[in-house]
């Protein structure tokens, strides 16, 4: 499965957790220790070809340096450990974030894992491999399963705002929150400049360092339609292949997406989301036959924006 829905889930999941603390501001709370949390995601999307993951998630939330204050009552170092399947990939996720202030916190964290690939009625799904340039320009596929390491590193800081924070009231909950990272992926098996698939994606990644940033904004609702939220993630590779700007490899991938949380029970939320996203615009006619560095970009109409996918999660807290 595409990297789908986990990351944004998690930066709604935040987003909810913010608002809530904000609510309780001016309530007298009382000091705790470390606290634990499970969690079980169920994500499938829908488009050409189905997809789904499922996960299990382990949350704990350590106090630290907490203030008197609004702003610092509830500082905390929270981690987050994720172990995740889908029908070609498994892989073990952390990630560990720091909350200095109410309006500010920064993260670390990694991801590891492999793949297999398989046949679906005629059509090879890629969980793990390499992206190779074939005799006929068109790419080829080099693996097999669990044949490396998929992995990722990441740091990122986040801001946030609540307008609740200023014009107190169950209503009042709009929230922001922006996020930006830099992080290293790579796989085991490529060389420098190699490409290579992950997860059925279009196999255009290569080891090295990468940006990614969102922005949230959303409104949180004392009712059962719990949040609304549209949000925009930009992605963009910052290593360097030589004539990269002739494919269009030094562009923005942008995705936009609105995401509607269901609050079913205390326990259980399903979060619906509608994504959109850029793609490139080629000259040749047959660029879909061509390995993608083979291709030539539009340069003066290099982007358009398509429909991407509809995708769902259920999520069981206990």
């Amino acid at each position: 499965m595409k990297r789908i829905t986990l990351f944004l889930l998690l930066q709604l999941f935040a987003l909810q957790l913010f608002a809530q603390e904000v609510i309780g501001e001016n309530q007298p709370q009382e000091k705790t220790g470390v606290t634990s949390s499970s969690e079980i995601l169920l994500q499938a999307a829908f488009k050409p070809a189905p997809e789904g993951k499922l996960g299990f998630i382990e949350h704990f939330n350590f106090p630290f340096l907490q203030g008197e204050g609004g702003l610092t009552k509830d500082n905390n170092i929270s981690l987050a450990l994720t172990g995740e399947i889908s029908p070609i990939s498994i892989n073990g996720i952390v990630e560990a974030v720091w909350t200095p202030i109410a309006f500010f916190q920064f993260a670390a964290g990694g991801r590891f894992g492999s793949g297999w690939n398989i046949d679906l009625f005629g059509n090879e799904i890629y969980g793990i491999g390499l992206n190779r340039p074939s005799a006929d320009m068109s790419g080829e596929h080099d693996g097999k399963a669990f044949d490396g390491l998929l992995w990722k590193a990441q740091t990122g800081a986040t801001l946030q705002a609540d307008l609740a924070a200023v014009f107190p009231g169950d209503w009042n909950h709009v929230v922001l929150r922006s996020y930006h990272e830099i992080n290293y992926s790579g796989y085991t098996r490529a060389a420098k400049g190699e490409s290579w698939y992950y997860e059925n994606d279009d196999g255009e990644n290569c080891n090295g360092f990468n940006y990614y940033g969102n922005l949230l904004i959303g409104y949180q609702m004392p009712i059962f339609l719990n949040t609304v939220a549209l949000m925009a993630e930009a992605d963009l590779y910052l290593y360097d292949t030589p004539d990269r700007a002739k494919w269009g490899d030094d562009k923005i991938r942008w995705t936009f997406a609105c995401a509607l949380i269901f609050s079913i029970t205390k326990q259980i939320d399903l979060t619906l989301i509608t994504q959109f996203r850029t793609q490139k615009n080629y000259l040749e006619e047959n660029w879909e036959d061509l390995y993608y560095r083979n291709r030539t970009i539009d340069s003066p109409n290099p982007l358009h924006l398509e429909f991407y996918r509809v995708a769902a999660a259920v999520s069981f807290k206990f």
